[in-house]
């Protein structure tokens, strides 16, 4: 009876053994490290959900644009207009033009200023003033009042200058918004995290590698000990004699 308890026992404390050596192993592989390539899906889902947020988050921007041309008088070369063009376009968004555009404008210089650009093209005397807002109809006054107010302070010169801006076509309220919508800043997050990803793959590659040798050494012990002999999984068992000593003393006693 005392050898069965014992040899139950002994069963026993295998089988613990043994599960707790197979729970490791699945531990093991359930830890095994990520591939060395994540940070570029992650990256890259980052940058959309980021781009996406921004597009549904951010009010839409509307821009309305007012153009301008420069006639040169009879006595002036076409020549010289086109160059008086590319002049006023630099002083367009200047503090004493905004000074005469505010008022129609209706908000403050200093934000006026940020509201507003000018462009010109080197071929053509022709200015085009763009103002943008979040109210379409507020784009549109920015950029006629302003367009206004160039036209008003370069004609006070016009006698020395031989030429003349004149109002070739006033802006109106947009119906679609200047701002890109949700999918294209989602687009381009998107893209932008895949860039960041592969850059910062290409900035680590030492610790990539230390990565791929430890995922080596991980897999190469468990193999090892799944390739152990199952006789070290269990523990030998008593010989024959020193049950018969055991019984000798049993009835001795």
């Amino acid at each position: 009876m005392a050898d069965s308890a014992d040899q139950k026992k002994s069963e026993k404390r295998t089988e613990k053994r043994s599960d707790h050596r197979s729970g490791k192993r699945r531990l093991r592989r359930r830890l095994v490290p990520p591939p060395a390539w994540w940070p570029l899906p992650a990256c890259a889902l980052l940058g959309l959900a980021a781009g996406g947020a921004y597009g549904v988050l951010k009010a839409p921007e509307y821009a309305a644009t007012s153009y301008v041309v420069a006639v040169p008088d009879d006595t002036t070369e076409p020549a010289t207009a086109l160059g008086f063009a590319q002049a006023y376009a630099r002083i367009a968004t200047s503090s004493s033009t905004l000074a005469y555009a505010q008022p129609r404008a209706g908000i403050a210089a200093r934000q006026l200023r940020t509201q507003v650009r000018a462009e010109t093209s080197p071929e053509s005397p022709m200015i085009a003033i763009t103002g943008t807002s979040e109210s379409p109809a507020e784009a549109a006054d920015i950029a006629n009042a302003v367009a206004d107010a160039l036209s008003l302070s370069s004609n006070q010169a016009a006698k020395n200058t031989g030429v003349q801006l004149l109002l070739f076509n006033q802006a109106v309220a947009p119906t679609d918004p200047a701002s890109p919508s949700a999918a294209i800043s989602g687009a381009v997050g998107l893209c932008a995290g895949g860039l960041l990803g592969g850059l910062w793959l290409l900035a680590r590659p030492a610790r990539r590698r230390d990565r791929e040798q430890a995922r080596e050494r991980a897999d190469a012990g468990v193999r090892a000990e799944q390739e152990q002999p199952a006789a070290e999984e269990y523990p030998s068992l008593p010989a024959q004699g020193e049950h018969a000593e055991t019984k000798e003393k049993e009835s001795v006693r």
